[in-house]
């Protein structure tokens, strides 16, 4: 399994209250998420990530309210992966749930700007800076996740494999 598509940068400490507003939370519909996904930040983010981007993240991305809103808008508005230095535990474990795919990758944020291509292969845990010829190893997805992943998140994969 790999992605590869230009990185959109953020600092560390980006929380779920950041990547999606409380007063969006009455929104069911992901699409409709994902229009507001990291507008504190970026008001352009939704637009930019339509073309499908990889987020470049720094240390405790996805802290703060455990809302799986938040990974589901980023998902939907096209955001291929998220690469961070490291992860809040619940944001982590949501994203893997939705489908999201989420990858720690020590000494990231230094090694990226704003536009460069990325490729990550989770498979053989290599994380790629295309644009500057640089490459990171970092931790393979265990087997289970990368099911789910493929699967298209946690419930795809549990109705696949209750049809067995």
């Amino acid at each position: 399994m790999k992605v590869s598509g230009p990185a959109i940068k953020f600092g560390k400490n980006i929380d779920t209250d950041v990547i999606l507003p409380g007063k969006y939370l009455v929104l069911v519909d992901p699409y409709d998420l994902a229009k507001h996904a990291l507008e504190g930040l970026d008001p352009d983010f939704p637009d930019k990530a339509k073309k499908g981007v990889i987020i470049v993240g720094g240390k405790n991305f996805g802290c703060g309210s455990s809302r799986e809103q938040a990974p589901l808008a980023l998902k939907y508005s096209g955001v291929k992966c998220v690469v961070a230095e490291t992860f809040a535990r619940i944001f982590f474990r949501n994203a893997i749930n939705i489908g999201l795919p989420v990858i720690e990758c020590k000494g990231i944020s230094a090694a990226v700007d704003e536009g460069d291509e990325l490729s990550v292969d989770f498979e053989a845990g290599t994380v790629q800076n295309l644009s500057k010829g640089k490459s990171f190893q970092v931790a393979k997805l265990p087997p289970f996740i990368l099911e789910i992943l493929s699967d298209g998140g946690l419930i795809e994969n549990l109705r696949r494999r209750m049809k067995k």
